[in-house]
């Protein structure tokens, strides 16, 4: 078996160990040659942490310096789970000392660096993953299937919300989440992305959006406890209108400060000949109907999720059996693993990312200017 070393950028944080713990668990799931990672080098800022997290995946190697990552001559992929702002520089990094790349979302803060870095990575000849990990959420590739075979039809229109309440106390602190130059934007980049991600796999292009975005909560404490406030400079709230390149029109929301909602993504596509409807509260149930059900029986019929559903059927072996965000992960690191080792095709490239990232700009740009924008 292929082995192939990791340096790991941010893994002393919460998703830098979901990715370590991901990669170790794919040649348990898949149980084929899959090539084995070797935990190179891990990066982080705090010391105390770094060894803990060194040790608990057999890391050789321990830097403060993330420079060292991307320029070590053992380290084969970079893993960069870093917040949003240090993605370009780091990435860029990478690709330009030779590395294979994954790299959480976004991809950079700007469209037009991220386009740069899916320029460079093709230059490169580098595999080049942004961790949208949704896309390979068994149920997101159901959908994909239903669109693509025509079984909805047409696809003439599209509603999606992705709320949480995990911003709702006025006495949380500001954090990175909050700061333009460091998050890039606020409800829409950090939580609508993950659903427009899905629906640019699922439906295609997007041709114009127009938006409108609101800033509930203006200040925060600067720190836990303090009377000092600062500037929340992104949006609680957004909503946009899009139009798709085949004609279909949709609506896109998302909240950060939604009442009784944790992780309410949700979404329904109609088409012609049907409909789909999911939510990732109770990600192992798809509900979908179809016109032809028309009579005594009409109605949505629940689908659960089962080995003809993507990679299902590595974690589960009948229907029914509930998977869970952990394993979408394990799927992602898959996919990687595989695009490393065996130069198979992934969907989730920079240039994906950067499609993401122009969307999301556009949005931004409509809501300044209060009309429409063609990408």
């Amino acid at each position: 078996m292929q082995k192939f070393r990791i340096g790991t950028i941010g893994g002393t944080g919460w998703i830098g160990q979901v990715h370590a713990t991901s990669m170790q668990n794919v040649q348990r799931i898949y149980l084929e040659d899959t090539g084995v990672p070797e935990f190179q080098m891990v990066s982080d800022l705090d010391e105390e942490k770094l060894k803990v997290v060194k040790d608990r995946f057999g890391y050789k190697e321990m830097t403060t310096d993330w420079k060292e990552v991307v320029t070590n001559p053992n380290v084969d992929v970079v893993d960069i789970a870093t917040p949003n702002s240090m993605h370009y520089e780091m990435a860029k990094a990478a690709l330009e000392n030779d590395k294979h790349v994954f790299c959480e979302k976004p991809l950079t803060l700007s469209a037009e660096q991220s386009q740069e870095l899916a320029d460079l990575a093709v230059k490169k000849n580098k595999v080049n993953y942004v961790a949208f990990n949704n896309l390979l959420n068994p149920a997101s590739q159901y959908v994909k299937d239903l669109i693509e075979s025509g079984k909805l039809g047409d696809v003439v229109r599209v509603t999606g919300t992705y709320d949480q309440d995990m911003l709702l106390d006025p006495s949380i602190p500001i954090t990175w989440r909050h700061i333009n130059k460091l998050s890039g934007s606020g409800a829409l980049g950090d939580l609508a992305s993950h659903l427009l991600s899905v629906l640019l796999m699922a439906i295609g292009d997007v041709e114009e959006v127009i938006g409108v975005a609101e800033t509930v909560i203006k200040e925060r404490p600067k720190e836990e406890g303090s009377s000092e406030m600062q500037e929340v400079e992104n949006e609680d709230v957004v909503q946009t209108l899009l139009r798709f390149a085949n004609g279909a029109i949709g609506t896109l929301g998302s909240s950060r400060i939604a009442s009784g909602r944790k992780n309410y993504y949700t979404f329904e596509i109609q088409g012609t000949k049907g409909s789909v409807h999911y939510d990732l509260e109770r990600l192992n149930e798809v509900h979908v109907y179809f016109n032809e059900d028309d009579g005594p029986d009409m109605g949505f019929r629940k689908v659960l999720l089962n080995p003809y559903h993507g990679d299902f059927k590595y974690f589960q072996p009948a229907p029914g059996i509930a998977i869970s965000f952990n394993d979408m992960k394990i799927i992602e690191a898959h996919k990687l693993i595989d695009a490393v080792v065996r130069g198979k095709p992934y969907l989730s490239d920079f240039q994906f990312g950067a499609k993401v990232d122009k969307v999301d700009s556009a949005i931004l740009d409509s809501i300044k200017k209060r009309e429409w924008v063609k990408l």
